[in-house]
């Protein structure tokens, strides 16, 4: 999607919000993805952006003289939207190798870039991802290493790195005949020890290259058949690289964060039951689950069983409080349990994922700033998990199963 200074006007898009560009106000979405300023044709700066509207409306109220000249040049801004911000990293980085924009280029010079770099398998049997700086370059020609970058930050880079590796396992000690570190911690397929073959370990390595091409839809293809499962990893992986990444700072989200989900299920003749999920940095945390057995509030109130359920919760000082309350329900729901958590004098934003008229998810909010609404807006699909799980959990239990378990009071 493009804007240019001389377009008369942009049509109104759901799900975006307004920022004026010479007399324009653009329509921008709140999700991740890449932006690019342009000069005519001419790309001239690209950036990544948790939230596209918050990170491109910025540079208009900054007063850095770098930032005012490019805005002075620039006649057009695009965005390419992204699923996630890790997704962003990617085609950020093959963006800026592809135009080599003027002002990426002022901000450093080419030898404080950073890279990743791969071994061709004509060259190593058992290559790995490693990082380099641009100055190293010249010490790794094309015709022997596969090269992505330029990235912007080490740091982001070694994150990125780590994470995809708890997708695809690689191994920094191919062969050296005893097990590693990372063998031990299962982000090793075991090339250290001749575990796994050649072929299967550069199978391992092409999907690594295919993800850093940014080539998202030729990797799902290639896996989804025979490695289902990392697929959920790899969306899941995402949504941990939102909420974690460095360049969030200034928005709301702790490092550690911990969300608990709330469902009422209503079973014939049982009555009703509430449960309770946990999720830490992404994870399910089975062991934190809770069910409660519905005691007070009527049949089929589910607005007066939820404050129950978070009111009985909140007695139990030994459990650690949350970062974020997530509700399977609208703005009743909502509204009830922060009313609760008031007069508790408990203060943790309320957040509501109900089925809207399109029967798509709808956010409602209590207790967030703007901020962590754009941010939760953003990792919409990690709090679906959180959502699902709590319903999952709650319809687990048949009579004989709610007979078994401890009801906390």
């Amino acid at each position: 999607m493009s804007f240019s200074k001389n377009h008369s006007q942009t049509r109104m898009n759901k799900g975006f919000q307004g920022v004026n560009f010479g007399g324009l106000t653009l329509r921008l979405p709140l999700a991740p993805g890449v932006y690019l300023f342009k000069k005519d044709e001419k790309v001239l700066y690209v950036g990544k952006a948790a939230i596209l509207k918050k990170r491109v409306s910025s540079y208009f109220s900054q007063k850095n003289p770098k930032i005012k000249n490019l805005l002075s040049q620039a006649n057009k801004i695009e965005y390419i939207k992204t699923d996630s911000v890790l997704e962003a990293l990617v085609l950020e980085a093959n963006l800026i190798k592809k135009y080599w924009p003027i002002y990426n280029v002022k901000e450093k010079d080419n030898r404080s870039f950073v890279y990743i770099i791969i071994p061709h398998f004509k060259n190593t049997d058992f290559p790995y991802p490693i990082i380099v700086r641009g100055q190293q370059l010249k010490k790794y020609p094309t015709d022997n290493f596969y090269i992505f970058g330029p990235y912007q930050s080490y740091t982001t880079v070694k994150k990125m790195l780590a994470l995809v590796r708890r997708i695809f396992p690689y191994c920094t000690f191919p062969q050296s005949g005893r097990p590693c570190f990372y063998y031990q911690i299962n982000l090793c397929p075991g090339a250290c020890i001749n575990k796994i073959n050649k072929k299967d370990y550069q199978d391992i390595i092409k999907n690594i290259i295919l993800f850093l091409e940014g080539k998202k839809k030729g990797l799902i293809k290639k896996i989804q058949k025979d490695y289902p499962e990392k697929i959920r990893l790899l969306n899941q992986i995402q949504d941990s690289f939102l909420i974690t990444k460095d360049n969030l700072r200034g928005d709301v989200f702790p490092k550690t964060l911990k969300i608990e989900g709330y469902d009422i299920s209503h079973f014939a003749g049982e009555g009703a039951y509430g449960s309770m999920v946990v999720f830490k940095n992404n994870e399910p945390i089975k062991s934190e689950y809770r069910i409660f057995k519905i005691k007070k509030a009527k049949p089929k109130d589910d607005v007066g069983a939820l404050e129950e359920v978070i009111s009985r919760r909140l007695r139990h000082k030994e459990w650690p409080l949350p970062n974020l309350f997530l509700i399977d329900g609208g703005r009743g729901q909502v509204n009830g349990v922060y009313e609760v958590l008031k007069k508790a004098r408990v203060f943790i934003p309320v957040v509501g994922l109900s089925k809207g008229k399109d029967k798509k998810d709808e956010l409602i909010f209590k207790g967030t700033s703007k901020n962590m609404e754009n941010l939760i807006i953003a990792s919409k699909s990690l709090l679906q998990r959180v959502r699902d799980e709590a319903h999952r959990f709650a319809l687990k239990f048949s009579h004989k199963q709610v007979l078994k378990i401890k009801h906390f009071n």
